[in-house]
């Protein structure tokens, strides 16, 4: 259900039940495709229907009080739009824009949700993407302290004072890195891929209790290293990464099917 609807029936759960008018569609109604009539203006029963099938999407039930409350939001929004093509506001250009936006991401969310029905992530590719995660992260997780500095030289200078035995934790005040400098430069427990790839090289080949004797430079600036325990990577069972990894494939999908339709597009 799009934002627009969502908001629409929380609009009308708003309203008093008991004050929404009985309008519900009239058994004797020759129309059946009418849901109720404004001043003369059918309202399309599709309208309620897209209404009533979005929270049933979202475990509302259909009810005497759900038709009641999406009645009368229906019979609030035409009223209000009679009201504005009265003055005039259907012709404006600002206005033509708007509803063109908006009827072309109706069309939009139905050709995706579609999309998304009749190319189901399969089992094999929730596998794979399994078994790629797990290659990707490694067996271990590493918990490290480090201090980022601006020059090599200040760098150089912090190992200095590590090899004299100064703590770590305090010489981490002067760390540029505000996520960890409070915590005397610890960054907890993290896998290898979680940090830019210099820094993990550096880190990983470290031994418990052991730092960077060489400064580390990334995009960020000059690190020190002090890598603290390392511990075997534990990741949930299939069984239970499956929905996610479902999720974030299917959204992959639709990106790459996005992307493909661009590429062929003739712009001009």
């Amino acid at each position: 259900m799009n934002r627009t609807l969502r908001h629409a029936i929380l609009l009308a759960f708003a309203v008093s039940v008991s004050a929404a008018p009985a309008l519900a569609q009239k058994k004797d109604k020759a129309d059946s495709t009418v849901f109720a009539t404004v001043n003369g203006k059918a309202i399309p029963k599709v309208r309620a229907d897209a209404l009533i099938a979005g929270q049933a999407a979202q475990g509302q039930p259909d009810s005497p009080e759900l038709r009641k409350a999406v009645t009368e939001e229906l019979v609030r929004r035409e009223v209000l739009t009679q009201e504005s093509i009265k003055k005039g506001f259907d012709k404006k250009p600002e206005v033509q824009g708007q509803v063109d936006l908006a009827r072309q991401g109706v069309l939009i969310g139905a050709y995706l949700n579609d999309y998304v029905k009749t190319h189901p992530v399969t089992d094999d590719q929730i596998k794979k993407e399994y078994e790629d995660i797990k290659a990707k992260l490694g067996s271990k997780e590493y918990k490290a302290r480090h201090i980022l500095v601006e020059k090599e030289d200040e760098a150089k200078a912090i190992i200095e004072k590590l090899k004299k035995g100064e703590k770590i934790e305090d010489l981490a005040k002067a760390s540029k890195d505000p996520g960890s400098k409070e915590r005397g430069g610890d960054l907890g427990w993290a896998n290898p891929a979680s940090f830019v790839p210099p820094f993990s090289a550096a880190m990983t080949k470290l031994e418990k209790g052991k730092f960077t004797e060489i400064p580390v430079k990334s995009d960020f600036g000059w690190h020190v290293i002090l890598l603290e325990d390392t511990r075997e990577l534990k990741l949930p069972p299939i069984e239970e990464a499956k929905g996610q990894i479902g999720q974030q494939l299917q959204q992959r999908f639709v990106q790459k099917h996005i992307e493909d339709l661009r590429a062929k597009a003739k712009v001009e």
